[in-house]
């Protein structure tokens, strides 16, 4: 992934300045998890703010556990982002029968990326928010998805994250490390997206990405990734990407247009390609020592509502991705999927069936035959069902 992965710096829009002072107040008076709560519902008038402050203040005087749970986005990126912060935190309130309170920290207000995974780790926070690539440290194995075209369709990965390989092969190694995957969330395939003033046609082939400085995080598998297609892997900080694309530094990115508008891109991007490589994934993972230690019938009540909000991720995405489309679209984006003709060629050049990634497969999964077992289950259609681009 980009370094969202790495460091999940979050470069979200700021609030219009009335919002912003309606916030500021109610978090002065009020505290800041109910201004947090309060925003998320559009609630930020003194009478409603004064009524989710009280609501607030009695189930945390009512549980007998606070789980508080940290994220990198603010409250309200669901409308273009389907992280689901809010309901993860109604679900578990409620699924527990109110025996566990839930403080978020949105935002990247106690840090982002490895620092949340770090401080789970250490049950500093109890859950958190964060890519598939800050796992990497703890559990290698979950690169693999950076692998391109095996499990970048949403189906494929829902498929994979819920199958029983990935719970064996995978989240046993995670939770080794003392961590308990909550549930991993979709959000759309990673594009191909080019810069404004470059050409005014979307990349088509693999032919289209030669000689492309394609921007690209510190990740080793992307950037064999986009040399097998002829393209010129440029590492650039994610935190530096937007100047890097309007400067012409680099030609292309490639997050998912979800990420591309949560971002600001829809001004410095000409074309986005649907190629579906590889997916722009999440997860919600929990301090497994604080966990194990909670009582069964809240840990079934936090088993249920990571279920429950599961579900609501993946009826979430079409939402998402049609309003960041939208408005995208608005700023003169346009958008490219690819035929079954182009994919193929995609496929062809740089896929996981390449030998150039037997390599990759043994060291991140311990062997071929482990990679295959994983890549059965992202072809096997599970229960769930999510709409792809």
């Amino acid at each position: 992934m980009t370094d969202r992965k790495d460091d999940d710096t979050r470069l979200l829009k700021p609030m219009e300045s009335e919002d912003r002072r309606d916030f500021l107040r109610t978090a002065a008076t009020l505290g800041f998890t109910t201004a947090v709560v309060a925003a998320g519902a559009g609630a930020l008038s003194k009478p409603a703010a004064a009524q989710t402050a009280a609501e607030e203040k009695e189930r945390k005087a009512a549980a007998k556990h606070t789980m508080t749970i940290g994220t990198a986005y603010k409250i309200g990126t669901t409308r273009s982002y389907p992280i689901m912060q809010l309901n993860l935190k109604e679900n578990i309130q409620n699924l527990t029968n109110g025996q566990v309170y839930v403080k978020l920290a949105p935002g990247g207000e106690i840090g982002t990326g490895t620092k949340l995974v770090e401080k789970v780790q250490a049950n500093t926070i109890q859950a958190a928010q964060h890519s598939l690539s800050n796992f990497a440290p703890f559990a290698p194995a979950v690169d693999l998805i950076n692998l391109p075209y095996w499990c970048g369709e949403n189906q494929r990965f829902v498929n994979l994250v819920t199958s029983d390989a990935w719970q064996k092969e995978v989240n046993s190694r995670v939770e080794a490390k003392g961590f308990k995957p909550l549930f991993y969330f979709c959000i759309d395939p990673r594009t191909a997206s080019k810069r404004r003033g470059l050409s005014d046609e979307p990349f088509r082939t693999p032919d289209d990405m030669k000689g492309i400085k394609f921007r690209v995080p510190g990740s080793k598998i992307l950037q064999q990734f986009y040399r097998l297609l002829g393209a010129n892997p440029t590492p650039v900080a994610w935190g530096e990407t937007p100047s890097a694309i309007k400067q012409g530094v680099a030609d292309a990115l490639d997050p998912a247009v979800e990420a591309l508008y949560a971002f600001g891109f829809k001004d410095v991007l000409s074309w986005v390609t649907f190629n579906r490589s590889v997916p722009d994934s999440q997860v919600y993972s929990c301090n497994l020592e604080w966990f194990n230690g909670l009582p069964k019938d809240v840990q079934e009540g936090i088993n249920f509502a990571s279920e429950v909000t599961f579900q609501q991720n993946l009826a979430q995405v079409p939402a998402s991705r049609a309003f960041a489309m939208a408005e995208m679209a608005a700023a003169g984006v346009k958008f490219h999927s690819l035929t079954s003709d182009e994919y193929a060629q995609w496929v062809e050049a740089a896929g996981q069936q390449r030998k150039e990634w037997d390599d990759w497969k043994k060291e991140l999964g311990g062997s071929i035959a482990t990679f295959d077992k994983l890549l059965e289950g992202a072809n096997t259609q599970s229960k769930y069902i999510v709409h792809d681009v």
